[in-house]
């Protein structure tokens, strides 16, 4: 969660501005002289009406999470779900006992994961859903670490040592810069040390020899990713599983694959059905997407599966029955709601392999058409072309001087589209770059109005007599 600082001094006001007389539930001149204050809790209770309308009136600020092309998560959904969900928003989802339809419901969702991912033996695969990716990352680290802790990772050996590593050696955790920040998170959180194939010319993720050629005995596992962040683009999870099978055969290493199919698990399948990157690869032990990502949910569910219970100890899993009942439960929470997880199952019921298709292709019909209209306007240079995730990156043209893609990012902002403009890692810094997101209700129609607007804003750009400069508060790390 984003961290945030006390109020300033000049916002601990005790009494709040003048409202609208209106803002008082029955008599507009008896009603609420002045606002509530806002950094502190105010004496007493107002209107329920009186309350709505505060808050109404200051997320009217917010931006329209339809235009927002920086974000990956979904924006909307069928009124049917919007009603399903309001009915679970109550339900406990920790609350297995209580509420075992819901249970139920979760249950089911992971059983369509696995066959869906290829698992070979799908009743054998467990998984459970989690408040997103980044929740879903954090619990398929810690499987890896633990695996590598007891001295048999999945499939392998055991350690050196007896039982267990020593002590005194630093697991490491192999991945592309490009990873989602939650990767960073784990390694910092839980004391491994993150190794990253920094990006490399046009090479902008994790590639085959890299991540094999950083591997060692305290490798707890490679990271590969189905959809990068940064640019869409899918990485070679066949191949870095190739590398690794022939690492073992030199040294005797086996080192389990995680696969960060955040977006892209939800695409591959019912797009790419002949790419190999699910259970399908004996060497990938869990993989783990975002259901409110392109499995076309509202924030926030994800999901992490693993290929059977070997690959996740089950000293990791901790049964408690003070809510009644026995309750299996990994994760990092305890309590959330529902209500996401009915939505899921909604999701998948109503769309099924067909319906996902046809959406989907649909999203990466508009990401493949916008791209290539981009790329005619002579003023940008495509990386990615949506033909992957539907999602597609692009920069200024080499002869563009008079304008940045802060500047174009800053601009389209004007007319309420948010795209975001941020530098690549280690080693291409020097590369900044526009990134759009095609989702699920982001329409061709749409994406015309997107275009009429950039090319409305570039005689405009073209006239400055240079870039105005990149803000000093832009985030470079990420934008999700």
């Amino acid at each position: 969660m984003t961290l945030h600082k006390g109020a300033p001094d000049n916002g601990r006001q005790l009494a709040g501005h003048p409202v609208n007389p209106f803002y008082g539930e029955a008599d507009p001149v008896a009603g609420m002289a002045a606002a509530p204050p806002r950094h502190r809790l105010p004496d007493g209770p107002v209107a329920p009406h009186t309350a709505y309308q505060f808050v109404h009136d200051e997320l009217m600020l917010d931006g329209n999470a339809r235009l927002n092309l920086a974000t990956f998560v979904t924006t909307w959904m069928e009124p049917q779900a919007d009603v399903l969900m309001a009915e679970c928003r109550d339900k406990n989802m920790i609350d297995k006992d209580e509420y075992p339809r819901t249970a139920e419901l979760e249950n089911r969702c992971v059983a369509m994961l696995a066959d869906l991912w290829h698992a070979p033996d799908p009743a054998a695969a467990v998984g459970c859903s989690t408040t997103g990716s980044s929740e879903a990352c954090m619990l398929a680290g810690m499987a890896l670490k633990r695996r590598w802790t007891l001295g048999a990772p999945p499939g392998g050996s055991r350690g050196r040592n007896g039982d267990r590593y020593s002590g005194a050696a630093r697991p490491n955790l192999v991945m592309g810069a490009n990873v989602q920040v939650c990767w960073e998170k784990f390694c910092t959180f839980w004391e491994v040390e993150a190794r990253q194939v920094p990006m490399e010319g046009d090479r902008y993720h994790l590639d085959a020899a890299s991540a094999a050629g950083l591997c060692d005995e305290n490798t707890i596992g490679v990271v590969a990713v189905l959809g990068s962040t940064f640019d869409g683009s899918y990485e070679p999870v066949a191949g870095i599983c190739a590398a690794l099978d022939d690492l073992q055969k030199r040294t005797g290493l086996d080192i389990p694959v995680h696969v960060d199919g955040a977006s892209g698990a939800m695409i591959a399948p019912f797009l790419d059905p002949d790419l190999v990157w699910d259970f399908r690869l004996p060497r990938v032990a869990s993989i783990n997407t975002s259901g409110h990502k392109y499995g076309l949910v509202y924030p926030g569910v994800g999901w992490a599966l693993w290929r059977d219970t070997d690959a996740l100890p089950e000293e990791l899993v901790f049964h408690v029955n003070y809510l009644g009942g026995d309750m299996p439960t990994f994760a990092l929470n305890f309590s959330r709601p529902g209500a996401q997880v009915a939505a899921q199952y909604y999701t998948f019921l109503r769309l099924g392999r067909a319906g996902f298709r046809a959406v989907q292709q649909a999203t990466r019909d508009v990401a493949r058409s916008m791209a290539a209209r981009i790329a005619e306007l002579g003023d940008f240079r495509l990386l990615t072309h949506g033909d992957e995730l539907p999602v597609f990156a692009f920069t200024t043209a080499d002869d563009v001087t008079a304008f940045d893609v802060f500047d174009v990012s800053r601009r389209l902002k004007e007319r309420g589209w948010l795209i975001p403009a941020y530098a690549f890692p280690p080693h291409r810094e020097d590369l900044s770059v526009l990134r759009v997101v095609c989702r699920n209700g982001f329409s061709h129609d749409l994406a015309d109005l997107f275009l009429a607007d950039l090319e409305r804003l570039l005689p405009e750009l073209r006239a400055q007599p240079c870039p105005l400069g990149r803000p000093e508060s832009v985030a470079t790390a990420f934008h999700h």
